[in-house]
């Protein structure tokens, strides 16, 4: 028996089915992850990335190389040391036969070599040769004061390799090289005949590294020996000081490179020597290795893809069986919250759910029982309220009507009490609706005008009056004696204590599923403090019609909700307008739908 109930127990069912899937799946992920992501950053970055940076450390040695060759041979070549060495020795005529010949050779060997922009040697006693014929030099520009001829100078016939920079020293071009320059010496090394100048095109540099692929954010630059930028991709960012890189850390490395952490991020910097002093630097991020990085993607996928699809398969197979009660009791809820109380929930064969079923039934027919008594008790509640407020309403308007009668008999007006006895039977006669809360609009107007005229024949001249409703109105229902005591009102707070005659309009309207009803008077109005207590059964303690203006709000929305009721606008002097809204109920809807309102 015991046996059978720790079986059937949901929670331990749950509990051990999914402790064993989340076991599993941990499990063969972690060891998926161990074995692949140990060896994906490392052989990635140690071998894609130095073949990369070795490779252009190749291209590059091969254009300083060739440029060095071009150098040793213009050192060599005849013509180049007779110019120089027997300048002042020469004739004008033989000079300028030498420098055609070395303005032809040094012509030929730029045509042969795109990737040389200029060749050029400026000799010490100022005299200057081209690979152009017609180039003039800057007359702005100090040569020796270059930083590329001092340095040549400074290193006595050795090779000097500048950083990229803007070439400025022959007329009207400004071109971003990399200098090669070198001192040519006479017949000792002291003796110095002039520097030899030769421009590689900063473009052939720029399109070699600008192409190499080290993921989307990786790049390559190159820094000389004195940390000076040669190229970077960001280049004009770097000299604005809107991006920094780590250029002394750079110089300053012995191992080959290093390891950036920023941002949740690694980015890795592999650094290569060359042999003239420029440091070739690597730049990649860990997350967009190429090679290892898709097989461990693949790899998790596959794996992720055969995990999700086992927990898959566990889930469906175990929660079929555990959850098709739960939800049938979830089911059954949903029915009681939509208000159908006749519902009943098979009891199941689970410990759990058969108490849960029990428990749910037992609750739906005690909350069905209370709902059924909280519906009588608030119904004649209800009931009891509206009778209240419309016996206050009764013999109040009563009591004015029949004060009005005694003194129209104590004038002698014999036939005027008449006509006004007729009347208060017709307007009674309307108000009795057979008993009913809710009459229609005609029965209600009807109502009024037989009001209007007793208190026309009271009053004489003092009243007048003016009803404007529109006769759609007349097949919608009210609630019976609405406007009588906002008439009454109007009339014994209005118009009554006005000098002259005043003028009672009633307007009633249509309007967004609601009919508005309207009485307005010109009499002497009301002070906002006033206004604002009318609606209160304290606001009117000195006033027999205010009691009946605060049952008539009451009423409305005790019958049709707080969104409806009456609403004051009035100013002294100025007359005072009531309006009264509620919503729109038609007879024939009503006869329909019987019973279905409050």
């Amino acid at each position: 028996m015991k046996s059978s109930q720790r079986i059937k127990s949901i929670q331990s069912r749950i509990a051990s089915s999914f402790v064993m899937l989340v076991l599993f799946t941990a499990l063969l992920l972690i060891f998926i992850s161990y074995r692949l992501s140990e060896s994906a950053v490392r052989e990635t970055a140690e071998s894609y990335t130095s073949e990369l940076i070795n490779q252009v450390n190749a291209n590059i040695q091969t254009y300083i190389t060739g440029m060095k060759d071009i150098s040793l041979a213009t050192m060599n070549n005849p013509n180049v040391r007779e110019y120089l060495a027997s300048s002042e020795e020469l004739q004008p005529a033989e000079l300028a036969q030498l420098k055609a010949k070395i303005s032809e050779y040094f012509h030929s060997i730029r045509v042969s070599r795109k990737d040389i922009a200029s060749i050029n040697i400026f000799g010490e006693g100022g005299t200057f040769i081209s690979d152009r014929t017609n180039a003039e030099l800057n007359p702005y520009i100090e040569v020796s004061e270059q930083p590329w001829y001092r340095q040549a100078q400074e290193n006595k016939g050795q090779t000097v390799i500048s950083s990229s920079h803007v070439q400025p020293v022959i007329k009207g071009e400004y071109r971003w090289v990399v200098s090669l320059s070198r001192e040519l010496s006479g017949i000792t090394p002291t003796q110095g005949l002039g520097i030899l100048l030769i421009d590689l095109n900063f473009k052939v540099i720029n399109d070699m590294l600008s192409k190499l692929d080290l993921g989307n954010r990786g790049y390559v630059f190159v820094i000389d020996s004195q940390g000076r930028i040669v190229y970077h991709p960001q280049q004009q960012l770097l000299y604005s000081n809107l991006k920094t890189e780590r250029l002394e850390q750079v110089l300053q490395d012995k191992q080959g490179g290093f390891v950036v952490k920023e941002e949740g991020a690694s980015r890795i910097y592999s650094i290569k020597d060359t042999d003239f002093g420029w440091k070739i630097v690597g730049v990649f991020y860990e997350n967009e290795l190429v090679d290892n990085k898709k097989q461990m993607q693949l790899s998790f996928a596959v794996a992720g893809l055969l995990c999700l699809g086992l927990g898959v398969l566990f889930s469906v197979v175990i929660s079929r069986n555990l959850t098709r009660p739960i939800k049938k009791l979830q089911e059954k809820m949903m029915e009681v919250e939509k208000g159908n109380f006749d519902i009943r929930v098979p009891v199941g064969h689970s410990r759990e759910i058969s108490g849960l079923a029990r428990s749910f039934n037992v609750m739906v027919s005690k909350v069905k029982e209370l709902m059924r008594q909280i519906m009588v008790e608030q119904e004649f509640k209800r009931k009891s309220e509206l009778n209240a407020l419309q016996a206050q309403i009764n013999p109040h308007f009563l009591y004015n009507t029949l004060d009005s009668i005694i003194w129209m008999a104590e004038s002698k007006k014999h036939d005027e009490v008449i006509l006004m006895t007729s009347a208060l039977a017709r307007l009674f006669r309307a108000s009795l609706s057979k008993g009913k809360e809710l009459i229609p609009i005609a029965t209600e107007m009807e109502h009024i005008t037989n009001y209007l005229k007793i208190q026309q024949m009271r009053y004489q001249d003092k009243i007048r009056y003016t009803l404007d409703m529109d006769p759609e109105l007349y097949s919608y229902l009210t609630l019976k004696v609405l406007l009588q005591p906002l008439v009454e009102n109007a009339i014994y707070h209005g118009i009554k204590n006005k000098e002259g005659p005043g003028t009672i309009t009633i307007t009633g309207a249509h309007e967004d599923h609601m009919i508005v009803f309207q009485v307005m008077d010109d009499g002497i109005g009301m002070d906002e403090a006033k206004v604002e207590t009318l609606l209160t059964s304290s606001g009117g303690s000195q006033s027999r019609n205010s009691v009946g203006i605060a049952n008539v709000h009451q009423r409305i929305q005790l019958y049709f909700g707080a969104d409806y009721g009456l609403s004051y606008t009035s100013e002294p002097g100025a007359g005072t307008c009531v309006k009264l809204l509620i919503p729109a109920i038609h007879a024939e809807e009503r006869r329909e739908k019987e019973g279905e309102l409050p």
